[in-house]
């Protein structure tokens, strides 16, 4: 499926976003109607990726959309609980959720029953960032192993070491390795750790000889030599890893995936204000020091209106459904 090529035509690079006044809503406006305080939900711990894009945009909306902004951090069941105290909430826009995609794109084709329905319980917002992943080897492959051609030759020739480490059972970044393998033919065993940084220690401690992920995962460790990445899953050619094809570069087109991560209110927030977030978003990312700092944690800069981010939520939704269902992955697998 030819899903990400078609994103380009959906998501707007912050760099190439249209001045404010396209969507009629001017800052005169704005600040007059300024609620008293917003919560922007949480469904991870403190200090993650997910947590530093709650609270730049709990910030910028501190001081424009609201007198104050506050981060409300729900954690627990992979991010699904907080699900819940967004439902709860009124539907005025004082409350909103930043949450990683896969858990509105494959959660719903994991867990069941899900205590939350994407496309009836949540009023779309618009998207705040982006995370490619890559193939990474470690110390136990050896270091004549640059490319994916290469990869694929030493698995086969050593199919009892050919193993892949991920963040979890039920990840992205699961899928994204049981996807990768389907499509180049890597006689893979996936190993699921307890978070992405359990799974690198392994990958650099020898106890798995791959691993699938996340570009900020990766970067440090690439840097200091302690792994190798092979190949990555950009659209086109990473900024994180520019020596590094993309399998898109290397005609696995269907191999192009980010998660990204989005911002939804209740369900029935009236449409201006999903409008007028979506533009708060867009302008936040308009500015360097936001940029900035979703460079330093391996984020992309990414944006869309709600009629957008509902369209990419339903793309992926589609998308991913046969690829867990021919998996045959359940919660308890």
């Amino acid at each position: 499926m030819n899903h990400s090529r078609n994103r380009r035509h959906f998501l707007r690079s912050t760099l190439g976003l249209g001045a404010s006044a396209a969507l009629g809503i001017s800052s005169i406006s704005r600040a007059q109607q300024r609620l008293d305080t917003v919560r922007v939900l949480c469904g991870y711990p403190p200090g993650g990726s997910v947590d530093v894009v709650s609270r730049k945009l709990a910030e910028r909306l501190g001081k424009t959309y609201a007198r104050v902004a506050l981060v409300d951090n729900k954690t627990g069941a992979a991010g699904r609980l907080v699900f819940d105290a967004l439902k709860a909430s009124p539907p005025d826009g004082s409350v909103m959720l930043v949450t990683p995609g896969s858990a509105v794109t494959m959660y719903p084709h994991i867990y069941r029953p899900l205590s939350y329905d994407v496309f009836n319980d949540l009023t779309p917002v618009g998207m705040v960032a982006g995370t490619e992943f890559c193939l990474a080897v470690g110390p136990a492959v050896p270091t004549s192993v640059r490319t994916l051609d290469d990869f694929s030759g030493w698995c086969k020739a050593n199919p009892a070491l050919a193993s892949c480490g991920n963040a979890g059972a039920g990840s992205f970044p699961h899928f994204m390795a049981l996807l990768v393998a389907r499509d180049t033919g890597l006689p893979l065993t996936h190993v699921p750790y307890r978070g992405g940084s359990a799974a690198m220690l392994a990958l650099i401690g020898g106890q798995v000889t791959s691993a699938m992920a996340t570009e900020s995962a990766a970067l440090p460790l690439e840097q200091s030599g302690k792994l190798r990445v092979l190949v990555t899953t950009a659209a086109e050619r990473s900024a994180f890893f520019p020596k590094a094809p993309s399998f898109s570069e290397l005609g696995y087109k269907n191999l192009a995936q980010r998660e990204w991560f989005a911002v939804f209110m209740p369900r029935h927030a009236p449409s201006a204000l999903a409008a007028t977030v979506a533009e708060e978003v867009r302008s936040m990312l308009m500015e360097a020091e936001a940029r900035e700092t979703w460079a330093r944690i391996g984020l992309s800069t990414i944006s869309s209106t709600p009629a957008e981010l509902q369209a990419a939520l339903r793309k992926e939704y589609d998308f991913w459904g046969p690829v867990i269902k021919a998996s045959g992955f359940t919660p308890e697998s």
